[in-house]
Parts: C-alpha cells; structure tokens; sequence
C-alpha cells in the first residue's frame, strides 16, 4: 500500500478543488452559494457567519445543506462512507468546516444526538482537523 492511510489501511478520500473557493476569497458567501450551489465551503462559510451571529437555526440549514453537498462529493471522489478526510488537503476543508458547523448548530437547538454524531465523524475523519475547528 502506497501512501498515508487510517488504522484500517483506507486510503484517505481528496476531494477536487473546489471551483467556488476563489470567488470566495473576493465575494460575500451567499452570492457565492447562489452562484455555485455545489460548494461546501460556501455553505460551510455561509453556518459560521450565522453561528457568529447567534442565528442558530439558519446555521444548522446552512451547514447540513454544506454537509450534504460534502457527502455527495466524497462518494463520488470513492469514499465508501468511512476513512480519512485530511485537512491537510485543503478542498477537503469546506466539507469538514461544514461538519463542524453542524455539530455546533445541533448542540445550539438541542439536537445533542446529532451534535454528538457530528462530532464523532468529524474526530473520525480528521483529527488535525477537529483540534484546529475546536473539538
């Protein structure tokens, strides 16, 4: 086996880059969103300005539309529903910010199962990625 891999010898999943992450960089997430609906980061971006702003249950919108946009896109980059999404790969960032941004939300509005599900995926997934998001 060639490169980095989990404990259960499952390479990590790299997703593409995301088209959405240069007009990011120059534009507000919600035109971005609108423009490129398929971006986890938007999304991701779009949960932690609304936690920021203690608007929870927008956040948790927000983020389980970025998380399901994420899902869809690790499937078809062969992530067979576990291993490893390293931060380290920087379009794997959306995803895991939105993940994290759920977790969060789900704890505001009471949701601790998913709070804790969240939580646990997102440790599962990426433990560098986990510490430098607050978990």
């Amino acid at each position: 086996m060639t490169g980095p891999s989990d404990l259960l010898g499952i390479p990590p999943t790299e997703l593409p880059e995301d088209p959405a992450a240069r007009a990011l960089e120059e534009g507000d997430p919600r035109t971005v969103a609108a423009a490129y609906p398929s971006s986890c980061l938007a999304w991701a971006m779009l949960a932690e300005d609304a936690l920021h702003d203690r608007d929870d249950v927008t956040a948790y919108a927000y983020a389980r539309t970025g998380y399901h946009r994420g899902l869809d896109q690790l499937r078809r980059a062969g992530w067979r529903g576990q291993g490893p999404v390293p931060w380290e790969h920087e379009p794997n960032r959306g995803f895991l910010r939105a993940l994290g941004a759920l977790a969060t939300a789900a704890g505001r509005i009471g949701e601790t199962e998913e709070q804790h599900r969240c939580t646990e995926f997102l440790r599962a997934s990426s433990a560098s990625g986990a510490r430098d998001l607050g978990f």
